[in-house]
């Protein structure tokens, strides 16, 4: 099905190309925290396992993008380094804000796969199963970070406050470019 400019379906569309950029974004995060941290630890491993979990929600979302004819965002690139800088700039300040992270970036995801089901109803059963399999599997991320010292992590209010403002623009981005 192919998703055109002016279509009643536009903003199924947009959610698509949202969805794909933010789990291609969680991939680029992950992947900068394990650059730094490492894979022998016990935290890497749990930050390895989430980030196996984005990736299969990434596959997800770039085959329905192709079967769909959904126009990726532009910003791809963008989101490659900002994603890969935040993790390794979150890991190299310690594991704790490695996972402060996590818990702010999976707090907005929360509220955003949340209005997404809002807005979906069930109008597109498919795209409906998808974002609450993955909002579930998301608060599990930001329960696991919080249960691992989200919250001890250095200037946790502000840290987390400046990520989920990061993450709100990088949704309203998406949806449009």
């Amino acid at each position: 099905m192919s998703w055109k400019p002016g279509d009643r379906r536009e903003g199924l569309a947009s959610m698509v190309r949202v969805d794909q950029a933010g789990e291609y974004g969680a991939t680029r995060i992950y992947a900068g925290q394990l650059a730094v941290m490492g894979d022998r630890t016990p935290m890497a491993r749990m930050i390895a396992g989430m980030a196996s979990q984005e990736e299969r929600h990434r596959a997800f979302f770039d085959a329905m993008i192709a079967r769909r004819g959904v126009r990726p965002t532009a910003l791809q690139p963008f989101w490659n380094v900002a994603g890969f800088a935040l993790g390794a700039a979150t890991a190299a300040m310690g594991p704790e804000a490695a996972m402060a992270c996590t818990a702010a970036i999976e707090t907005e995801i929360d509220l955003h796969y949340q209005q997404q089901l809002e807005e979906i109803g069930d109008s597109d059963p498919e795209l409906a199963q998808a974002v609450a399999q993955f909002r579930d599997e998301e608060l599990e991320h930001r329960d696991t970070a919080l249960a691992h010292g989200a919250e001890h992590a250095p200037a946790y209010p502000l840290l987390s406050g400046l990520i989920r403002a990061g993450c709100r623009a990088a949704i309203a981005i998406s949806k449009r470019i």
